[in-house]
């Protein structure tokens, strides 16, 4: 998948973005909060940031225990609630770490690498459309 559309409302609680098949045609949205939606789009856009925000230090974090960030994976849908996973690669073994997709594709964003989306739940999400 990849980051289609960041939707900032500077009137509304939520803010939405747009997942789309790198090389298909379904997308769908999810809604998120405010700051991570900013977060997303400083990204997006390149703006640097003069000390690290929270998705900055994670990636850090993670790098400087020497890990990597494989990819994320949003896993689950229940009760129209999206789960992910932050899927971390140390020393050869995959450990995934359950964590807000938000924050996930975020993740993604700033580390550049791969977002998923389980097929189970892909097909969730278009049935609610």
């Amino acid at each position: 998948m990849e980051l289609r559309r960041i939707i900032i409302s500077e009137v509304e609680d939520h803010q939405v973005i747009v997942l789309r098949e790198v090389d298909g045609e379904r997308s769908f949205p999810i809604v998120i909060g405010i700051f991570e939606a900013t977060s997303i789009d400083r990204r997006v856009r390149k703006m640097e940031s003069p000390r690290p925000l929270t998705h900055d230090l994670v990636v850090a974090a993670v790098e400087q225990l020497g890990a990597e960030i494989q990819d994320i994976v949003i896993s689950e849908l229940k009760d129209h609630t999206y789960y992910a996973k932050l899927r971390v690669r140390q020393e050869g073994e995959l450990v995934e770490i359950d964590c807000r997709p938000s924050d996930a594709i975020a993740l993604a964003v700033t580390a550049k690498v791969p977002i998923y989306v389980n097929e189970d739940v892909l097909g969730e999400a278009l049935d609610e459309d």
